[in-house]
């Protein structure tokens, strides 16, 4: 796999209204993201991929979900569904919350 790293999108809005609505005082994934930013981007995991291959997906979004599956200590599998369906965890990783 090779990495072609990008800028880290800002949360779409729809997702940052969801959120806002959803947890009106905040919560531990709107305060990192919103304090944070994103805490890894794509260029810090640069030395791990080679220059030839398939393109790899966001590895700062694996990181980040990878620190918030121990803070919750969450299977894989939970871990997975958290990022299907909670809005805090979609705001933190700027993913599109589904209608």
């Amino acid at each position: 796999m090779s990495l072609h790293p990008e800028p880290i999108s800002p949360v779409p809005s729809q997702t940052a209204k969801v959120a806002r609505a959803a947890f009106p005082k905040g919560n531990i994934y709107l305060q990192i993201r919103d304090t944070l930013g994103s805490i890894y981007l794509d260029e810090d995991f640069d030395h791990l991929f080679s220059v030839k291959g398939q393109p790899a997906r966001c590895p700062w979004r694996l990181a980040l979900i990878c620190i918030m599956q121990y803070m919750e200590n969450l299977s894989d599998r939970q871990a997975a569904e958290a990022v299907r369906g909670r809005i805090d965890w979609k705001y933190a990783l700027s993913l599109h919350a589904r209608r």
